[in-house]
């Protein structure tokens, strides 16, 4: 099983470790700093020994990650791997994941009516009375997409202010594991919401900074919501 640094320490851009093996160009490292896609989040892109990964894939289990290298990259069980990932891009992904479930959370608290103060629970993030059926985060920007049969853009100005003062908050953002042995992940606000989610996230809401949306109409029923950073 590899060892996800990357939880630990999500700002660690270079890692020495081990190659714990090798299949033809697929290669699995002992520890990890390179987060590989899953949640919505893109892979973080990776240098093995100057080497740069062409693909990275998570195990379903998430017991390890897959880099997929080009011919001949000479790697072999027991080498020593200097692990460098492109930490630009990484802190970009890291602040854009936290705006887009930032910005689901509180379009659930509105058509949820939470009462302010009153925290989501895990099972209640995707079911609160508006309905998501899908995310991505990319380095220059993040969507997530509603059921909505409105124009969604009728909510921005609420949701760009409760955007703010949570950021303007600089609230710490907590980070643990709901289930150890299943590595299951979570990130936390302490009074808004405790979030499934083992993606890489900043410190505290005021990394992430301030954001501007946009509307796009992705199906039938099916309001779309473009988050980029405006300061990226």
């Amino acid at each position: 099983m590899t060892h996800f640094q990357f939880w630990d320490d999500p700002y660690l851009a270079e890692l020495d470790t081990t190659v714990l093996s090798v299949e033809g160009n697929a290669v699995i490292l002992k520890e990890t700093i390179a987060y590989a896609e899953a949640g919505g989040q893109e892979s973080d892109l990776v240098k093995i020994n100057d080497i740069t990964a062409l693909e990275s894939t998570l195990d379903p289990e998430k017991r390890f990650i897959t880099y997929i290298l080009p011919e001949n990259h000479g790697l072999q069980p027991g080498t020593s791997a200097h692990t460098e990932i492109d930490w630009i891009r990484r802190y970009r992904l890291m602040r854009l994941h936290f705006a887009c479930e930032l910005i689901l959370i509180l379009m659930n608290r509105h058509f949820g009516k939470k009462k302010e103060g009153e925290e989501l629970l895990p099972e209640e993030i995707d079911h609160l009375g508006i309905e998501k059926v899908g995310a991505h985060m990319s380095e220059d920007k993040a969507r997530i997409d509603f059921v909505l049969s409105e124009n969604i853009e009728t909510y921005f100005p609420m949701l760009l202010s409760e955007f703010k003062k949570i950021i303007d908050a600089d609230v710490p953002i907590e980070k643990g594991y709901l289930n150890s042995e299943k590595r299951q992940r979570y990130w936390r606000i302490e009074g808004l919401a405790t979030v499934p989610c083992g993606g890489t996230h900043v410190k505290s809401t005021s990394e992430v900074g301030y954001v501007n949306l946009r509307r796009k109409r992705a199906n039938k029923g099916v309001e779309r919501i473009y988050i980029t950073l405006e300061n990226p």
